[in-house]
């Protein structure tokens, strides 16, 4: 049993280093074919691929990973609405179709069979 584990993440290792090596390759081509052409920029090396991934996962995603946090927000408001009343409920679908436009909600013009 540990060698099968000690195996499987050695094999996710392995597919994680193929992968980030794949990524760098395909973002240098890119690069290459793209950028010198339309802005008269230089060609990049394969390493430069790979710090430039890195860059932007720092600049527009970080490394913090997810957390499930759609799912907590998603199950937060199922207990609010399950809180509300039938008056609240209606106030609130009337407010998101006043502010997001029609379709929100099960009444309204975009619930209805269209001709």
């Amino acid at each position: 049993m540990m060698r099968s584990r000690f195996t499987r993440v050695l094999m996710m290792v392995g597919i994680g280093i193929v992968a980030i090596a794949v990524f760098s390759f395909v973002t240098m081509e890119l690069w290459n074919w793209l950028m010198p052409a339309l802005f008269g920029l230089r060609a990049i090396t394969w390493v430069q691929a790979l710090g430039l991934l890195v860059l932007c996962r720092l600049l527009f995603g970080g490394f913090r990973g997810r957390q499930g946090g759609g799912r907590r927000w998603k199950r937060e408001m199922e207990q609010r609405w399950g809180q509300m009343t039938p008056e609240e409920r209606e106030r609130f679908r009337a407010g998101m179709r006043g502010r997001w436009g029609c379709g929100f909600g099960s009444e309204g013009p975009a619930a209805e069979p269209r001709p």
